[in-house]
């Protein structure tokens, strides 16, 4: 749902949900969920309030979907690393931690939509927040697994750390703190999964 320069001609040819969550993405995104009406959303998406309703019970509801797409986006990339890298979960995770720092020029302009929607939303009832969380759960336990079967001898201290950096990595772009954040995030990455690794392991993963 990335925007384009030609974006009348092609939220035309969108069915009127699509239109719908492809204008809620992008005023979301570029004004914050806060700041957003169902009205603005509707003029964006050239079509009415009551069109929204009939797809999207609320605007939580809305927000929730949209954030909901976001987070089949991250699992897809989970989904494409091991399949580009069967059988072998070093790169695997070297290739998540590429994925992020490639989308952090993105990040710089617009921020993570993870983290700009919890700052506005407070409430850990709201049901967007309940997307995210099962959503962070989600990614913890792939990259968990991901770290054990590459042999790491405390999985979830390691995955945890390589959260702390790719989530730290994503914040200190948005707020232009650290320059290089890409190879940076690189670099630490891979220096947390060396460290954590067994001689043998690392022995053999040079050798192999």
């Amino acid at each position: 749902m990335a925007t384009t320069a030609s974006r009348p001609s092609r939220v035309a040819k969108l069915p009127p949900r699509e239109r719908i969550l492809d204008a809620a993405e992008e005023l979301f995104q570029s004004e914050g969920i806060r700041r957003v009406g169902v009205q603005a959303i509707a003029e964006k998406a050239e079509t009415t309030k009551m069109a929204i309703y009939r797809h999207f019970e609320t605007k939580d509801a809305l927000v929730a979907e949209w954030l909901r797409i976001v987070a089949a986006d991250y699992q897809a990339a989970f989904d494409r690393v091991e399949a580009e890298h069967p059988g072998r979960p070093r790169e695997q995770i070297l290739a998540i931690a590429r994925f992020i720092a490639e989308g952090l020029p993105g990040i710089s302009h617009r921020g993570c939509p993870f983290i700009n929607s919890i700052a506005e939303l407070p409430d850990r009832d709201h049901p967007a927040r309940q997307v995210i969380e099962k959503h962070k759960a989600l990614q913890t336990r792939r990259l968990v697994g991901m770290c054990a079967e590459a042999g790491l001898p405390d999985p979830e201290q390691a995955a945890a750390e390589i959260t702390f950096i790719l989530e730290g990595a994503q914040v200190s772009t948005q707020n232009g703190s650290i320059d290089q954040a890409g190879d940076r995030l690189m670099r630490i990455v891979e220096r947390i999964v060396d460290q954590h690794r067994s001689p043998r392991d690392a022995s053999r993963a040079t050798t192999g």
